[in-house]
């Protein structure tokens, strides 16, 4: 033991002295999450702007004005109402001086009440955006309920109800809710928001790089010819190997604890309890230093292994959802469940949202199953030229 902490924490000094080290286990990937909070950053929370209309309505149409008392009162979008000729309306969408031209025509209010419908021109400017369709959907909404209205008591004056029913019919049928309700619900707990995600994929990215600097310097020592001396000491040889993924695992854990705690902080997202969230990081960086012992076996090369581990890292990462949600069904999503990185996002997914131990034993027995399944393989690979 005292061997392998000895060759542990000297291996650590060397890696810390390597800049490639910080760029790529902490620089890098900081950047990253800085840009993406630039161009990603608030667009969970969509604001609207306060929109100008230009009506033209006539000044006796009480549809009209029903209509226009709608559309300054919906609490969703600021909206002000300019009342001017059809003309000047057209005039000030094209000048930018509104962002919204309403022309109501002569006859607009019998027409809508006798259930021929009434026929409204928009004009949109090119400053028009989703506020001036939240104007124009509350308005289609006006004549809807009108229409239903119409509709009900041309029904009744056909069963023969009388007049006060026929009102009470038709008032009921114009201010009715829709048949179907819905109801306000959450994103699945195993979700995490759009910036929390790119944060737990990037750190699962950039993890498989850290880790596997012990691989490199393991390949770079037998290239140098110290390997050789530090298998001519009186120790296991196993002991190097391990000595060189504890490495990776020691800068794999320090790594992604720095990563969540800054990305945290530029997304304004937090990921649950600190003892939970160290829990699966220690998964997490199990699962991808098993690697380490595939790569020791395949790659004769520090060159090879470098490739190796890139190729390992991007096709982690990215099916982990390191830049973009990765969504598949039937046996495809299954294979992507397995995925070590992915498990450890659906992991910060429960805990962010208020999840125990027991609701992360499945991300953390995934990872934990994955680093058994790497380990098993490992020893079936033949070596091509490492040490074990």
């Amino acid at each position: 033991m005292r061997q392998l902490w000895v060759m542990t924490s000297s291996d650590l000094r060397q890696r810390i002295r390597d800049k490639s080290v910080i760029i790529f286990s902490l620089i890098v990937p900081l950047a990253l999450m800085f840009v993406f909070n630039l161009v990603f950053g608030g667009t969970d929370e969509i604001e609207l702007e306060p929109v100008t209309v230009a009506v033209s309505a006539p000044a006796d149409d009480e549809v009209a004005q029903t209509l226009l008392d709608a559309i300054t009162g919906t609490g969703v979008v600021d909206v002000t109402v300019e009342q001017v000729p059809a003309d000047a309306a057209r005039t000030a969408v094209a000048d930018g001086d509104a962002n919204l031209a309403m022309i109501v025509p002569e006859g607009f209010g019998q027409d809508v009440l006798a259930g021929t419908g009434g026929d409204l021109e928009f004009v949109e400017g090119d400053s028009s955006g989703l506020e001036t369709g939240v104007v124009i959907v509350v308005s289609q909404s006006v004549l809807d309920a009108y229409a239903a209205g119409t509709v009900a008591a041309t029904a009744g004056g056909g069963l023969g109800l009388d007049p006060e029913e026929l009102g009470r019919v038709a008032a009921e049928a114009a201010t009715s809710g829709p048949t179907i309700e819905s109801t306000e619900g959450e994103t699945s707990d195993e979700q995490l928001g759009q910036g929390a995600a790119l944060v737990a994929g990037q750190a699962g990215l950039f993890l498989t790089f850290t880790v596997g600097f012990g691989v490199l310097g393991l390949i770079s020592e037998r290239q140098e010819g110290t390997l050789a001396r530090l298998q001519s000491m009186p120790m296991r040889p196993g002991l190097i190997v391990v000595a060189k993924a504890l490495t990776g695992f020691v800068l794999g854990v320090v790594a992604t604890s720095v990563l969540l705690t800054l990305g945290g902080l530029f997304f304004d997202v937090t990921f649950g309890p600190p003892a939970l969230v160290g829990l699966l990081i220690l998964s997490v960086v199990t699962a991808i230093t098993s690697l380490t012992f595939i790569v020791v076996r395949v790659a004769r090369t520090a060159e090879q292994a470098g490739i190796i581990q890139s190729i390992l890292a991007m096709v982690l990462g990215i099916a982990g959802g390191a830049f973009f949600p990765v969504s598949a069904s039937g046996s495809l999503a299954r294979v992507l469940d397995l995925n070590p990185i992915a498990a450890f996002t659906r992991g910060l997914g429960i805990t962010s949202s208020g999840g125990g131990l027991a609701d992360i034993a499945a991300p953390i027995a995934i990872m934990l199953g994955f680093a058994v399944v790497m380990l098993l393989v490992a020893r079936l690979i033949p070596d091509r030229g490492v040490s074990r």
